[in-house]
């Protein structure tokens, strides 16, 4: 069993890569599943109500609890989901935790990611994972570790996108510092962006003035023309630039030019076509093979 652990937020572009890898790999043989750890401030059904709002199917997920065998595979698509639970063990309850320790103390092939640089090698000191294998995107990290791999989306597996344009603009502004630039932005051209929705969650960091869209929002791909990219920090593979991309809609890249990440190069990149992703994710099925 391939066990795709995600700790992330129900809206975060991490569950998204890991739900649509584990529909390939059962797809071709490779039993796999996705292992929900869930957020305090989030429910199993804010998890579900994600999942069955953009794909086709709901299958193969579980969460918090689940005891791996000896020759089980974790996978993370992201060195974040390790590091954030580490970050946040204080949060979980005992269950959480020892599915965690079992998840992580076994063979470990880990999506390489400079989100914790500090934090992750005392994350993986503290779960000791008895093997870890690295794969790395090194157009967006050119100092990085690993056999070369892409995050790419899995476009077969999306639900058909209705355009039901309700706003012109859309921004993502799904923690405080997104939402904090977004506002900036706004409030600096007022007039630019009167027909705008900004996906967040409902937290207490957002202006109630503002056309605010909680995830999971249904639809969300067909309710605009235009993304609007300020992201102002790290951004290792921003979906939202290949959704617009697959779908023709436009993008207004309003961020630092000079910021060198996953913006630039999946700005460049082509929309991945099945053959694309099939042959990109070939090596994590050699990477999953080497293991078994």
């Amino acid at each position: 069993m391939i066990n795709i652990v995600v700790t992330s937020k129900p809206g975060d572009g991490l569950l998204c890569y890991s739900y649509e890898h584990c529909c390939y790999l059962n797809s071709i043989g490779i039993k796999a599943q996705v292992v929900i750890i869930t957020h305090h401030n989030f429910t199993i059904q804010d998890y579900v109500n994600s999942i069955n709002e953009k794909y086709k199917t709901y299958e193969n997920v579980v969460f918090n609890s689940f005891t791996p065998s000896s020759k089980d595979i974790t996978l993370i698509m992201g060195r974040s989901m390790l590091t954030l639970s580490y970050i946040n063990k204080s949060n979980y309850n005992n269950e959480q935790l020892l599915t965690l320790h079992l998840l992580f103390g076994g063979k470990l092939i880990s999506v390489y990611s400079e989100n914790h640089v500090k934090e992750y090698p005392i994350a993986l000191s503290y779960y000791n994972p008895r093997e870890v294998i690295d794969l790395c995107d090194y157009d967006v990290y050119p100092v990085g570790v690993g056999k070369y791999f892409q995050k790419m989306i899995n476009f077969s597996v999306y639900k058909p996108v209705k355009e039901d344009i309700k706003f012109e603009y859309l921004f993502l502004g799904t923690n405080n510092v997104y939402y904090k630039e977004v506002e900036r932005q706004i409030k600096e051209c007022p007039n630019c962006f009167k027909s705008h929705g900004i996906l967040t969650y409902n937290e207490k960091y957002i202006n109630k003035e503002y056309n605010n869209i909680f995830v999971p929002v249904h639809n969300l791909l067909g309710l605009f023309n235009t993304y609007v990219y300020t992201k102002n920090y790290y951004d290792p593979a921003p979906r939202l630039i290949q959704e617009c991309k697959w779908l023709g809609k436009k993008i207004v890249y309003l961020r630092d030019k000079n910021l060198k990440d996953g913006g630039p190069v999946y700005m460049k990149r082509p929309v991945p076509t099945e053959q694309m992703y099939k042959e990109n994710i070939n090596i994590l099925v050699e990477t999953i093979e080497s293991l078994l």
